[in-house]
């Protein structure tokens, strides 16, 4: 017989009350459908009539309560106040209309800001990547994480924790990189700074896509990975290994795709045995968008929608976003056929009760509706992004043509990127994604299934304020500039061409800002979905070069861009090339500042630039036999080196590495040595450089990639100046996975070396790992520390983690 509790024993009604007391009893108390329904989500303008709230609406959509709102923000076109009333007008429905109470997670994408009207939008992660500076990736999250609390949003998709070494691969930009640690960095900086220091004031950080998604068959989105156990370990489950036991990661989201022919939502050995089992993961686990439904109509993994159902349910996937589908009635039917057990329905429900109470939703479900507005955009947010934006840009190339000398004459300013503000953000920014409603609601099927679209959509008052780099270099070079579009990003028109070669003929040198559109639209080329088989420019923007070049004017080319592009011919013509990424809304000030010499280029790369596809993947940390082509080394027609290296990026500040040594030549396993360096900026300018750690081990008993970083910092100096760094290196690091599959620390020599590239480094020494057995025993560790200072007073700056 079944005890109905009376209302005064409602003890998850109680805020002193423990959590895990509270879920247990409001679990006790809720219906099936109640359960279902906390599993399940809704897409905001389900609930909505004309851009407003409906009460109508939502008596259908949430009448049995709902486990996620998705994207009140990024899925309508309303400012941030209306954002905010609209959270609180379903949560008071939730709260007060339905029979137990319980608000909703409203979620919100975040890849480079929040995707909202009115939010600061920040570079593309590629290009925070660049920075390599978590620091500021903390403080991007940081300021999300305000803007978000103040819209009434809860949980942000990012971040995206995806290596990826096949830059053909649409959501490059989306990404942090080729190289895990690098990735894993980044990544926990992001998770820290938007969950904050405890979750009732804090935002979910969702990390994606579980696992291995980057790395897809053709660089081909939701193609699949073929990823043996040992890379599969070491490489790219490593960042979410990292974010969870590091950085207290509360939420993966799985992804698109299949390993080993099990599709990743139905994934039980790595959605349980590995993130649960093994890492210890609390949290919960969320589907990408229509991802469960996908296992019957994508993958045909499933027999149908039930079957579907119970086995991501019973895999380990909590939650069905965008909107409630398979985890409905199907699920139900699972349940009733014995697919699914009532344990493993409520375990997932746990989970998401669990977040609800630890962000204080029972206590605080609504929001200041007037503050959001403040909260949103304001100046301190652009500052960030501007930093960011300036430490992102990685100049690849410069013969000595920049900076621009002051009174050096005039300036063609060439390219469909010069004068197009939407060209600098990327592809999941608020424009981007209204441009994805508009085409849903004109061509239906955009989105994987038909939907009622907003009507009050305005790509054009989305970019409102946003200013171009012709603003920005006419406004300081006045009329110098001479501008011509030239051509279209992938259009195929020539008809632009003689303008832009009678400007840049008539000027001192041709500043052509090229590259890309990011989004998900058939007009981008560049983001999810859009993969391409190609690496030069799109469109005809190769043949503006060629004619541009021909002029003899001397060329700066900008690529704003999301993944490595460009040719033969721009690389090696061109007098200097600067990677742009795709640098949000302050981009174009710091592009201009950076050719004008105002501020010093400093951005490294995070990914292999290739020469060509030909050589995809290309990526430093290869095996011993990989790299090169036996006998001959290079291919018949090209070089097998990329183009410029992994950690590469040149600035107007030379800097020399003038000591490098390790603190001992010998180091007890699960201990750590200390490499101990010294640069010096031998320039004329102040400058910053980002001094990189890396090791080799020469010999071990599984072949080892022939450099890894395990440390990075980035410092800064004034002419002549010296800075001096220590990276502490624990011997946890340094393991991988044994014949046993096991992590180990072999006993043997490790090579250190320290520069400023993969390519550009000095041997800082070798050391010798000891111990009673040949694997001893030793904890992972995922970073050691690194401190600052500056002669002669050794190690006198300040003590912070080794980025």
């Amino acid at each position: 017989m079944t005890t109905v509790k009376r209302e005064s024993e409602a003890i998850y009604k109680e805020p002193a009350a423990p959590v895990e007391e509270r879920v247990a009893d409001l679990l006790a108390r809720m219906t099936r459908e109640e359960k279902l329904a906390q599993l399940g989500s809704a897409w905001a303008f389900s609930v909505m009539e004309g851009g407003r709230y409906s009460e109508e609406r939502a008596r259908t959509v949430l009448r049995h309560g709902l486990g996620h709102v998705t994207r009140i923000a990024g899925a309508t076109s309303l400012k941030a106040a209306q954002v905010a009333r609209v959270a609180n007008e379903i949560q008071r429905f939730l709260v007060t209309e339905t029979r137990l109470g319980i608000p909703a997670i409203v979620h919100e994408e975040v890849c480079s800001g929040v995707m909202a009207r009115e939010a600061t939008i920040f570079p593309q992660a590629i290009g925070v990547a660049s920075t390599w500076e978590p620091e500021l990736n903390r403080r991007l999250a940081d300021a999300v994480r305000a803007q978000m609390r103040a819209m009434g949003s809860h949980q942000g998709l990012s971040p995206v924790l995806d290596v990826v070494r096949d830059p053909r691969w649409g959501r490059t930009e989306e990404t942090y990189g080729e190289d895990p640690y690098l990735v894993a960095r980044m990544g926990a900086a992001f998770i820290q700074g938007l969950q904050g220091d405890c979750l009732a004031e804090g935002v979910i950080a969702t990390a994606k896509h579980f696992v291995g998604y980057g790395a897809s068959e053709g660089g081909l989105n939701w193609a699949p990975a073929h990823l043996p156990p040992r890379l599969l370990r070491e490489v790219y489950l490593y960042p979410f290994e990292a974010a969870v036991r590091e950085a207290g990661l509360q939420s993966v989201m799985a992804g698109y795709h299949e390993l080993d022919g099990i599709p990743c939502h139905a994934n039980r050995e790595l959605l349980k045995d590995v993130l649960r089992g093994e890492w210890g993961f609390t949290g919960t686990v969320v589907s990408d968008y229509f991802a469960v439904e996908d296992l019957h109509s994508y993958h045909h993994f499933a027999e149908d929608k039930r079957q579907a159902a119970a086995l991501a349910l019973t895999a380990g996937t909590d939650v069905e976003l965008p909107a409630t589908d398979a985890y409905a009635g199907a699920l139900a039917r699972a349940l009733d056929a014995g697919e699914v057990g009532e344990g493993e329905l409520d375990e997932a429900v746990s989970r998401v009760l669990r977040h609800k109470f630890e962000l204080g939703l029972f206590e605080n479900p609504y929001v200041d509706e007037a503050a959001a507005a403040v909260v949103v955009n304001p100046e301190r947010y652009q500052d960030v992004a501007l930093e960011i934006a300036r430490r992102s840009l990685v100049l690849l190339k410069n013969d000595g043509i920049l900076p621009l000398r002051p009174g050096a004459g005039t300036i063609a300013l060439i390219g469909p990127n010069a004068d197009n503000a939407r060209h600098l953000l990327g592809d999941y920014s608020f424009v981007a994604h209204i441009e994805v409603l508009a085409a849903a609601r004109e061509r239906r099927g955009l989105l994987g299934q038909t939907m009622t679209i907003p009507d009050d959509l305005d790509i054009e008052e989305s970019t409102d304020g946003l200013r171009t780099v012709r603003d920005e270099l006419t406004a300081r070079l006045g009329d110098r500039v001479r501008y011509a579009r030239g051509c279209d990003v992938i259009d195929p028109s020539r008809d632009g061409f003689d303008e832009a070669v009678a400007a840049a003929a008539a000027a001192d040198v041709a500043v052509l800002v090229l590259g890309d559109r990011s989004g998900l639209t058939p007009e981008a080329t560049t983001g999810e979905s859009r993969d391409r088989s190609s690496l030069e420019l799109p469109g005809v923007q190769e043949d503006l070069v060629r004619a541009v070049v021909a002029t003899g004017t001397p060329v700066v080319a900008v690529l704003v861009a999301g993944r490595p592009v460009g040719g033969d011919f721009l690389h090696e013509r061109c007098a200097a090339v600067l990677s742009a990424w795709l640098p949000g809304q302050t981009g174009a000030q710091a592009i201009a500042e950076v050719l004008l010499g105002e501020v010093n280029p400093s951005g490294k790369l995070p990914i292999s630039y290739p020469r060509t596809v030909g050589q995809i993947p290309v990526f430093y940390g290869h095996k011993v036999s990989g790299g090169r082509s036996h006998w001959h080394g290079d291919y018949v027609d090209s070089p097998v080196s990329p183009r410029y290296c992994f950690g590469h990026g040149l600035g107007y500040a030379p800097f020399v590495i003038e000591r490098a040594e390790l603190d001992r030549a010998e180091v007890t396993a699960g201990d750590s040595v200390a490499v101990d360096v010294t640069v010096a900026n031998t320039g004329d300018r102040a400058g910053e450089e980002v001094v990189q750690l890396y090791v080799r081990d020469p010999q071990a008993t599984v072949t080892r990639p022939v450099l890894e970083l395990k440390g990075f910092a980035r410092v800064s100096a004034d002419p002549g100046r010296r800075t001096t760094i220590r990276f502490q290196l624990p011997t946890g690091q340094l393991g991988f996975y044994d014949r046993d599959m096991n992590y180990s620390v072999e006993t043997g020599r490790i090579e250190v070396y320290v520069g400023f590239s993969s390519d550009d480094h000095t041997h800082a020494g070798t050391f010798t790992i000891t111990g009673d057995a040949d694997r001893p025993k030793v904890q992972k560790a995922y970073t050691g520390t690194v401190s600052v200072g500056e002669p002669p007073a050794a190690l006198s700056g300040h003590s912070a983690r080794v980025e």
